[in-house]
């Protein structure tokens, strides 16, 4: 079955135009120009991907995103006519996985969407990928790898794609050092162009939260300063 894609943008040509080559590669579209509209949406309809333009008239992006963030997990992609830090870390440490500045390539944009798609589906079908163990753990934290679930102090934690793959290499490289980059690389490595460090320590903190965990007293993910983070043995 075709994947569903919300698009929002109140600016017309960009909306039609990211609808235009996303529809050409059998994706099923649903379109609105206002926050408002999309919001009906988010409550009424399955999606698998949401882009969501920044800048709306009515509600910005930002709540969209949070809106989306109470109830589902699917990838979240944020338009931004400002190429400033500031949108990028707002966007992420609301739950999105991605940012997109305007003017954009649209052949990026589409492999963007088919790329955070095939990540998405691989968390939900419980793809596994050269991992011997099912079930990895440390301390009251367990991640059962095969149905993709994680539990601490046996209550589940809902986790977004992103933020259960970086728990998980964490956990099966456990006493050893994983820097941003080798984080970065492992997740995206099908992705043909850049990002900022900060992306990484985003995620983190969202797992941090998540987890209870603080930066100076961690009981589950530390910070090697210059280095990248570790799980304890």
């Amino acid at each position: 079955m075709p994947e569903k894609i919300l698009i929002v943008d109140d600016e017309r040509e960009i909306a039609d135009l990211i609808e235009v080559y996303l529809r050409n590669e059998g994706y099923i579209i649903f379109k609105y120009y206002t926050a408002k509209e999309a919001l009906e949406c988010i409550g009424s309809t399955e999606v698998d991907l949401a882009v969501l333009d920044i800048m709306l008239p009515d509600i910005n992006g930002f709540v969209l995103c949070q809106k989306i963030r109470e109830r589902y997990t699917y990838p979240v992609i944020m338009l931004t006519a400002k190429d400033e830090e500031t949108d990028k870390i707002t966007g992420l440490t609301l739950g999105a996985d991605d940012y997109i500045t305007k003017p954009f390539r649209p052949l990026e944009m589409t492999a963007r969407v088919k790329s955070q798609l095939r990540r998405y589906k691989r968390y939900n079908m419980g793809y596994v990928e050269n991992i011997e163990k099912d079930i990895l753990s440390h301390a009251d934290l367990k991640m059962n790898i095969k149905t993709h679930e994680c539990l601490l102090n046996d209550r589940a934690l809902i986790l977004t794609p992103t933020e259960f793959q970086i728990l998980q290499i964490l956990l099966e490289q456990k006493g050893k050092v994983v820097s941003a980059e080798e984080l970065f690389y492992k997740i995206w490595k099908d992705e043909y162009y850049t990002k900022a460090n900060n992306t990484i320590t985003v995620h983190i903190r969202h797992l941090r939260e998540k987890l209870g965990d603080t930066i100076d007293k961690p009981r589950y993910i530390k910070t090697i300063w210059g280095v990248g983070y570790r799980i304890e043995n």
